[in-house]
């Protein structure tokens, strides 16, 4: 039962990202080859976290942890990953810039990353 919830939020936190930041960065990333493969690095080094439980250090000193553990699912394991940059964020004062007037060009670590968690999470 624990299982099947912790699951069940994190593709609700999962599927809440993708329509605020994942959308319309998959959708700039297709319009933009350079901003796709910069996406893909990233979704390349979450992949690594998420299976690995490496510790990630992201530019700008921002830290954001991913502990490692054997039960969790994969979604359960992004999600938390995505749960904690946000965090950072918040704690940082920073915030994610949304696009504007339909046009967007995400250019900083953290909605890059952010991106590439979601092109990975496939909802």
């Amino acid at each position: 039962m624990r299982t099947a919830l912790a699951e069940w939020s994190a593709r609700r936190h999962l599927r809440r990202l993708m329509e605020t930041v994942g959308r319309p960065g998959l959708r700039a990333t297709a319009a933009e080859p350079g901003l796709a493969a910069l996406v893909d690095q990233h979704a390349a080094a979450v992949r690594d976290i998420v299976r690995d439980g490496a510790r990630p250090t992201p530019n700008r000193g921002a830290v954001a942890t991913l502990a490692p553990t054997r039960t969790s699912a994969g979604s359960v394991r992004l999600a938390a990953y995505a749960r904690s940059l946000l965090d950072e964020q918040r704690r940082s004062g920073a915030s994610i810039p949304m696009p504007e007037d339909g046009t967007w060009r995400p250019t900083d670590w953290a909605t890059l990353r952010l991106i590439a968690i979601c092109q990975i999470s496939g909802l």
